[in-house]
This record gives C-alpha cells, sequence and structure tokens, in this order.
C-alpha cells in the first residue's frame, strides 16, 4: 500500500511537470494572458491558465488512487472531492478564458460548495445536513482567498505543498487513507507547478489554478471534519492565508473602499513593496503557514498547559505576519540611515 501511495504522488508530480508542455501551446492559441493591473506584482503580458495542467494531473491522480483500489474504503469521498474539484476547476476556466460577472462567480462557488456538503453528508452521516450551507460558504470563502493571495510567483505552489503534506499527514494521524492520499496528491501536484511558476519563463495558474488550489483544501477540509478529523489539523495551516484575507478586507470595508476592485494591499503584497523578492515573500508565508500548521497538529491531543502554549504560539505566529511588513519597512529604513 505504501509503495502505490507513492506512485499516485509520483503521478501527479510528473504529470503536473510534463502537462504544461501540451497545455502552454493551447494558453497561446486561446489568447489566455495576464495584463498587469494595479493589483498586480509583474510588469509584463504573462500567460495564465497554467492551472489546467495542475488541474488535470490531481484529477487522474485521485481517479487512479479509485482506480488501482488504493482508497478500498471511503472511495465515496475521494469520488465527491475529484467532482467538487473538476467543477470549481472548470469555473475557474470559463472565468481565464471568457470572464464571468461577480455574482455569477460567487453562486456558482456557493452551489458548487453546497452540493458537494450535500453528497459527502448523504455518504457519511444523515444527521449532517446543517452543515451544506457552512460547507457551501467554506468552499467559496478559501476559493476567494486562494484567488486573492495568488498575486506573486511561488506562492500559491508553496501553500499548495505546505498544506497538502500536512493534510497528508493529519491522514496518518487520523488512520483515515482517502485524507492521506488526497493531501499527498495535492501537494504532489503543487510541487511540480513551482518549476514552471518560477523558472525564467514563468507562467501564471490563473483562475483555474486558484479555483482549483482553493476548492481542493477546502473540500479536503470540510470532507475532513464531517469524518471527525480534528479541526486543528485541518485550519491551522490555512490561518495565514485567511488571516491576510480577511484583515485586507476588514481594512478595506473599514475605509469605505469598493471591495470589488483591484488592489495591493495584502499583507504579502506590501511586504514585497518593503523589496523582498516574491520567493522570499512566498517562502515566508509557507514557512509561516508550517509553524501555525506544527502548533495546530500539537493543539489537538496536547494537554491543558501545552495546548494553551501552542495557541498562544499560532497567535503570535499570525501577529508577526500580520506586522511584518512594518517590521521589514522599518529595517529598510535603518540599512540606508546606516548607509547615509
Amino acid at each position: 500500500m505504501t509503495t502505490l501511495l507513492v506512485v499516485i504522488g509520483l503521478i501527479a508530480l510528473v504529470l503536473s511537470l510534463l502537462l504544461p508542455f501540451a497545455v502552454r501551446p493551447l494558453l497561446r492559441r486561446l489568447g489566455v494572458i495576464d495584463i498587469p493591473n494595479t493589483r498586480s506584482s509583474h510588469s509584463t503580458v504573462v500567460l495564465r491558465g497554467m492551472g489546467l495542467a495542475v488541474s488535470l494531473a490531481i484529477l487522474v491522480a485521485l481517479a487512479l488512487s479509485l482506480a488501482t483500489g488504493l482508497v478500498a474504503v471511503d472511495r465515496s469521498l475521494i469520488l465527491v472531492i475529484l467532482v467538487l474539484v473538476a467543477a470549481a476547476s472548470a469555473l475557474g476556466w470559463i472565468e481565464d478564458f471568457r470572464g464571468l460577472s461577480v455574482r455569477v462567480r460567487l453562486a456558482t462557488q456557493l452551489l458548487i460548495g453546497a452540493v458537494g456538503t450535500a453528497a459527502l453528508a448523504t455518504t457519511i452521516d444523515d444527521s449532517s445536513y446543517w452543515w451544506i450551507p457552512v460547507g457551501a460558504v467554506a468552499v467559496a470563502t478559501y476559493i476567494n482567498a486562494a484567488n486573492f493571495m495568488d498575486g506573486i510567483n511561488g506562492i500559491s505552489g508553496m501553500h499548495g505543498l505546505v498544506v497538502g503534506l500536512f493534510y497528508a499527514w493529519a491522514g496518518v494521524l487520523s488512520d483515515q487513507l482517502w485524507l492521506t492520499v488526497a493531501g499527498l496528491v495535492v501537494a504532489a501536484a503543487f510541487a511540480g507547478f513551482l518549476p514552471w511558476n518560477l523558472g525564467r519563463g514563468f507562467v501564471f495558474l490563473g483562475d483555474v489554478g486558484s479555483y482549483l488550489l482553493g476548492a481542493s483544501i477546502a473540500a479536503i477540509a470540510v470532507t475532513g471534519l464531517l469524518a471527525g478529523v480534528y479541526l486543528e489539523y485541518l485550519l491551522s495551516p490555512v490561518l495565514i492565508y485567511l488571516a491576510d484575507t480577511f484583515t485586507t478586507f476588514l481594512r478595506r470595508a473599514r475605509r469605505g473602499e469598493r471591495l470589488s476592485t483591484a488592489h495591493r494591499q495584502h499583507v504579502y503584497q506590501r511586504l514585497t513593496d518593503t523589496g523582498l523578492s516574491h520567493v522570499q515573500v512566498s517562502v515566508l508565508v509557507s514557512v509561516l503557514s508550517a509553524l501555525t500548521g506544527a502548533a495546530g497538529f500539537v493543539l489537538a491531543t496536547a494537554p491543558a498547559p501545552l495546548a494553551v502554549s501552542a495557541s498562544l504560539f499560532a497567535a503570535a505566529v499570525v501577529a508577526v505576519y500580520l506586522y511584518s511588513p512594518r517590521i521589514f519597512r522599518a529595517a529598510a529604513r535603518r540599512r540606508v540611515a546606516a548607509g547615509a
């Protein structure tokens, strides 16, 4: 079983590395490009939509986990995740290729989340139907969080890698193989995208990729929660993304800004404005996400004193991240003053 698990992970990785060779000409032919705007952290026209390759890698690997019998128990959970991820990816592709109104996108995201959660409730526990609105909001929220955070090179690929690995380990600790498989496949597929995103001829995930990332993580998290996995295992690796998204949203709402307009006010964007490179910021976000993830894993099963310490540590990590632009800006000013 371990060998087959590794093989499935390698298939996701290799497909994500190789499929862009086939997808890139398609994107060029269709004219799926990203034109810089006020939100952008790049200054040149770039191909977007390469998330299509990552999506295919994940879907094929998940399908193979079912076809090979790797996931012999809870097969329906993998199937629901597969369908939900495929639907979200399709929505993102339509947005990349043709464009959709905000209302249509949000309504469809909520519908995808609601239908997916309803299917899970039917599969896992008939008394779980009250989770349907919760699941709908969770899926739509994290799809948009991943989309908002997909603004610099490396950040989404690293996020998928980090969260996927934590979810895979959560599956091991919870003795739920479906979770290990799903987490490993997501981690491997997004790892395979990183060379394309960080290389000299870099390309972007596009909405198909950011929707894929958000839907994959949300689908696994909602499924895990309904299946009895500790909430701490599922929530802790995504705290940094959620904190950045919600604090930015609240800050802009308080200022009376139009929330649908492009902007560069996310913490990670302000970090690049301090002089840090895309890779440096992406690594920072990923490391801090790993720290909150580790704290959450300790918190889930720790005795009270250690649980309190883990909670305070996670809160401190989030606080450091939210204030990090000020910290790096102050450090930059000190360097300038010292060199004057």
